[in-house]
């Protein structure tokens, strides 16, 4: 799935920004900040298969700008004690060392959750509403099914993205007209248990593709006017519920759940075209909202250039391209990028310079063999290229370059190295290492096997630390690991004590008092 806007439907970027303008100035957020936002009367917007049409669009349009919005989805998962380095921004290098509480209008920005209740009211009010849009003979039942399912995914998806960044946040599961009370937290277990038994209920009702073939005939043929090849990578399928439901029992550390939803994804991965992305192809089509068939991003947030989606925000690219030998651009330095030495712990010359994402030749101080991740290696700031997406003439793209890049939340890859970890700790050695070594294989590294100084689990999350590099993954990986192995005492008081949470912005704090700043940070 690419949860895109204007692909997704093709009626335009107006009605999609028209439609999640509607939806967030209609319903944003009432319990959590009390002032009421209501611009038009909702009860007249809900009787026509365009209403259904246009709802849904905007679901996705409000989650897709609320993971883009300042290149947050980097902010919260790549940065903090990553492999990234700041060149010359202060607010990402209080971030990168985990000074949240510092004062910079971007940290600010993304500790304020407001954008994900407006995905979460906007879901609310499409559940409770849509079903008057079968007044419209062409909203058919299964249309009405398909999409109440699509929306309440895409409120699980969003409860889930929050409880890791924020652990307890309220829960609101209707629009509840009319009131305007404070509402308090909600534990995290409580509402990650909403968002898996969402899930559960509704993957069933969710195809493997849009408009493919459906022998039970129980999905659309056409859905909305398109057939399978154009829905290519988008929206929400049935295995990226899975995904979905694979990623929330991992962060409870609930690994026999792991392993179960992972093996649905990965033995039904041909149900939805998925398959393993050869290196070449991971660096220059894989992202690329805009490449025909591609269907690997499994869950993921497109631009689409044909659509009008390039934007200057909201791709990583912004943060770490800039000009080298290969690739001029006006941008002489990037913002961020990893520096030679954790290069050299990601890519270890005793892989011997074979790994295909980059390699370096071990008789050689500086060669480089494979460079499909980073150019100007031999400089003092390495340029970090894997996602590089750029929209226009090369030569003058840089301080204002637009992109096309998606955000990939997870991918086939992703979901196996998370089955070898979820294998690894319940001690099925042989089924893990099968999982790793297929993902190194691709890559050009060798199989590896048990042996007395070789630990697993390190193994996997060492793997997961190259391939998804840059990827808004090595936060969240670090705390998984760290809850496992609990040998880092500076982590373990980080876990133990919230502080693996971000703080809640004040401006969240002064608007209902019945919300209370994490422990760590007050």
């Amino acid at each position: 799935m690419s949860v895109t806007t204007n692909k997704v439907m093709g009626i335009g970027k107006k009605l999609v920004l028209a439609a999640g303008l509607v939806l967030f100035m209609g319903a944003c957020n009432k319990q959590l900040d009390i002032q009421s936002s209501r611009q038009a009367d909702e009860k007249g917007h809900w009787d026509s298969y365009e209403d259904a049409r246009s709802g849904l669009i905007g679901l996705y349009g409000l989650l897709r700008a609320a993971v883009a919005d300042n290149n947050a989805h980097w902010m919260w998962g790549e940065l903090r004690n990553g492999d990234f380095q700041s060149v010359y921004r202060p607010d990402l290098k209080a971030v990168i060392e985990g000074n949240l509480n510092a004062s910079f209008p971007t940290i600010e920005a993304v500790t304020n959750w407001r954008r994900f209740y407006a995905v979460i009211n906007a879901s609310n009010l499409f559940i409770e509403r849509v079903a008057g849009c079968k007044a419209d003979q062409r909203y058919t039942e299964s249309y009405y099914k398909l999409d109440v399912a699509q929306a309440r995914a895409i409120r699980a998806f969003t409860y889930f993205y929050m409880a890791r960044i924020w652990g307890d946040v309220p829960l609101i599961i209707n629009t509840k007209e009319g009131s305007f009370d404070e509402l308090p937290r909600t534990s995290q277990a409580t509402v990650l248990s909403f968002a898996e038994q969402e899930l559960i209920a509704v993957a069933p009702n969710l195809p493997f593709l849009y408009s493919g073939i459906d022998p039970a005939q129980i999905f659309p043929n056409n859905y909305y006017g398109y057939n399978s090849s154009q829905w290519l990578n988008a929206p929400i399928t049935r295995l990226a519920a899975y995904a979905m439901l694979a990623h929330i029992a991992a962060w409870q550390g609930r690994y026999i759940d792991v392993a179960v939803y992972t093996e649905y994804v990965v033995n039904n991965a041909t149900k939805s075209n998925l398959s393993l992305v050869t290196t070449i192809n991971l660096v220059t089509t894989l992202f690329n909202s805009g490449v025909n068939n591609n269907y690997n991003q499994l869950v993921g947030f497109s631009f689409n250039r044909n659509m009008g989606e390039t934007t200057s925000e909201g791709h990583i690219e912004q943060l770490t391209l800039a000009t080298t030998t290969l690739y001029p651009m006006s941008k002489q330095l990037p913002e961020i990028y990893v520096s030679k030495d954790s290069i050299a712990a990601a890519f270890p010359r005793s892989n011997g310079g074979t790994d295909q994402r980059f390699g370096v030749d071990p008789a050689s101080v500086q060669q480089t063999i494979y460079t499909n991740y980073f150019e100007n290696y031999s400089a003092a700031v390495p340029v970090f290229k894997k996602i590089r997406v750029v929209d226009g003439n090369v030569g003058n793209a840089g301080q204002f370059a637009v992109f096309n890049s998606s955000i990939v939340f997870t991918r086939l890859e992703e979901i196996k190295l998370l089955r070898a970890e979820a294998l690894a700790v319940l001690g099925q050695t042989d089924a893990s290492y099968q999982e790793l070594n297929g993902i190194r294989s691709i890559r050009g590294l060798a199989s590896i096997s048990p042996g007395p100084s070789r630990d697993l689990l390190t193994e996997v999350f060492a793997e997961r630390r190259r391939e998804l590099m840059g990827e808004g993954w090595r936060w969240y990986d670090l705390v998984r690991f760290n809850r496992l192995r609990r040998t880092n005492p500076a982590f373990n008081e980080l876990i133990d004590k919230g502080g693996i949470y971000w703080p809640i912005a004040q401006e969240v704090l002064n608007r209902n008092s019945k919300i209370t700043q994490n422990s760590y940070w007050q």
